[in-house]
């Protein structure tokens, strides 16, 4: 394992490098109350990105894996050729094809406007923080941050190691979305969920969750409204909100495992996409996306005013190749 403080890009397994663009320059938008100190660290976006593509060696279940990039958040500001960060309701979300004009809430009905400033380091952690503030006729902001145009995965062993919030109403998350698939639109080109931690510390909402679940998730299928999803919930044993744990996949050509704490919790080899044949859509590069949400359709529509400022806290992500054969 290699120290904490490290940043790694393997150029072994660099199976390609292009200049694609980005969206806007980071600016933020007008009308927000209660803001924050004026020496908060800045993410803006950088236009002309170079994306690195992971074309990876499947790993084996208890096998041996190589870590070949990964994000430990040492440094003083989050890095532009890194990380993508949102601004808005979703409706100008860059996704395959375009720009999608996802309705406001991004498609789910939430109920938070994503800012930049919403994710920051500190002492070494990356903190995506909830908070109930006036936008742009939204009541919360947060922060949602993509690897899109910068580091694309196919297979291997995607992981981060997380302590999530808890509080009824948010919705963290840690997965992977298509970059650039020749499938179509979503979910078509497919979904890939680490890990959602929904209203932990609390009951359910309508998508299920609470108490101390977690879920993870395939979609797939056709565009939407045509879509197909399977997963579960897991219970782990400990109070994710009260420490850190590692969530992980790691994903093969025909099968994806889904790992809390090295343990085995779930297993997925059967889906499907309208525009390919299997293992389709799971054949090409995903990138990273790390979220916390407010309300929506799976936690539900109340909110706990009172949990928040509310802090998903990210240690490190790291991407894993399985070992070649010789």
């Amino acid at each position: 394992m290699l120290p904490k403080r490290s940043r790694i890009i393997c150029p072994a397994v660099l199976a390609a490098s292009l200049t694609l663009a980005a969206c806007n320059n980071g600016s933020q938008p007008q009308g927000l109350t209660n803001t924050q100190p004026a020496d908060i660290q800045q993410n803006v976006n950088i236009s002309n990105p170079t994306t690195a593509v992971f074309d990876l060696v499947e790993v084996t279940p208890g096998g041996t894996f190589n870590l070949v990039w990964s994000d430990e958040f040492d440094g003083d500001q989050l890095d532009p050729e890194t990380w993508f960060f949102a601004t808005g309701d979703g409706s100008e979300f860059i996704g395959d094809g375009g720009v999608m004009g996802l309705p406001p809430g991004w498609g789910n009905f939430e109920k938070q406007y994503y800012l930049p400033r919403n994710a920051q380091l500190e002492n070494g952690f990356l903190r995506i923080t909830a908070r109930s503030e006036s936008i742009e006729g939204f009541n919360y902001t947060s922060a949602r941050i993509t690897t899109r145009d910068r580091v694309n995965v196919r297979y291997g062993r995607i992981a981060a190691k997380i302590k999530f919030p808890a509080g009824q109403g948010l919705w963290s998350a840690f997965w992977l979305l298509s970059q650039g698939s020749p499938y179509g639109r979503w979910a078509a080109t497919g979904e890939i969920d680490i890990v959602e931690a929904v209203n932990l510390g609390a009951l359910p909402g309508p998508g299920g969750g609470g108490f101390n679940n977690i879920v993870g998730n395939l979609y797939y299928g056709g565009e939407s409204p045509n879509i197909a999803f399977s997963g579960d919930t897991y219970a782990p044993s400990p109070n994710i909100t009260e420490g850190f744990h590692t969530y992980a996949v790691e994903w093969d050509e025909n099968e994806i495992r889904w790992y809390f704490d090295d343990v085995l919790w779930l297993t997925q080899n059967s889906w499907s996409s309208t525009g390919g044949d299997f293992p389709a859509p799971f054949d090409q590069p995903f990138y990273i996306i790390l979220n916390t949400a407010v309300g929506g359709s799976f936690p539900g529509d109340d909110v706990d005013n009172t949990a928040l400022p509310a802090s998903m806290l990210v240690d490190w992500v790291r991407v894993y190749s399985g070992v070649r054969p010789d």
